[in-house]
């Protein structure tokens, strides 16, 4: 939902600096690294100790490089199925230490196995929304549903609450319950996006698989094909 207008807004905004990082020789693939990087060490160093001020201010400045680095490429005329995987594999790690930061820290000095478990709860539950919409275009289906949760959503909430909560450290009052509320929120929609998929899937393969109006076989792959590439897409 936020994708369809936050990505259009910041592309605009950030496209002088992708231009300038194009002059100066950097390349979109070096943007889509040291912005992982930098989130995963921002997520990791400062949320298990809960410093989640400090650690999204962090996360926030390299967030970023995931417009960056498509903006490049399409500038400098380059974009390829080699940075499309690059870039989707690593915002899988990125958002996985995001999580994983706010589990450690439960886990820790926060102290509650519920938020623990809800922390990696989101964790999964983003990695598998995200899993169903990249096999179901594999095979051949479009996907088209706008889900209730997805990756932005996910992110906004999170950190906007974990920024906010991080203020406690400084004397606000009452801000250290919106992380543990931004969590439980995540977790709910995302059970909502996994089941919006889910049943687009359905749908979608459903028609796909329908005979076609002459009589002839259904367009979709066999159900044996279908097997097989999901094995070696999971191994």
């Amino acid at each position: 939902m936020l994708n369809k207008y936050a990505r259009a807004f910041f592309t605009r905004v950030l496209t002088p600096f992708a231009a300038f990082l194009l002059r100066r020789g950097v390349s979109p693939d070096a943007v889509t690294l040291v912005g992982t990087a930098g989130v995963v060490a921002g997520a990791l160093v400062f949320f298990p100790r809960g410093e989640f001020f400090w650690g999204t201010i962090v996360i926030t400045l390299f967030v970023f490089s995931d417009l960056v680095d498509g903006n490049m490429a399409r500038q400098a005329g380059v974009s390829s199925r080699w940075g499309a995987f690059l870039d989707s594999t690593l915002d899988r790690v990125a958002d996985s230490a995001i999580f994983g930061g706010f589990a450690l820290w439960y886990a820790g000095k926060g102290d509650d196995n519920v938020l623990c478990a809800v922390a990696i709860f989101c964790l999964a539950s983003g990695q598998v929304v995200s899993y169903t919409k990249a096999r179901g275009e594999s095979i051949g289906l479009p996907v088209a549903v706008n889900g209730l949760v997805e990756r932005a959503e996910r992110l906004v909430i999170s950190l906007v609450a974990a920024g906010l909560a991080g203020l406690h450290a400084f004397g606000v009052p009452g801000v250290d319950v919106l992380l543990p509320v931004a969590l439980w929120i995540v977790a709910a929609g995302s059970v909502v996006t996994l089941a919006q998929r889910v049943v687009t899937v359905r749908r979608e393969a459903a028609e796909a698989d329908a005979p076609t109006p002459g009589g002839g076989p259904p367009q979709g792959p066999s159900h044996g094909t279908t097997q097989g590439t999901s094995q070696g897409s999971e191994a």
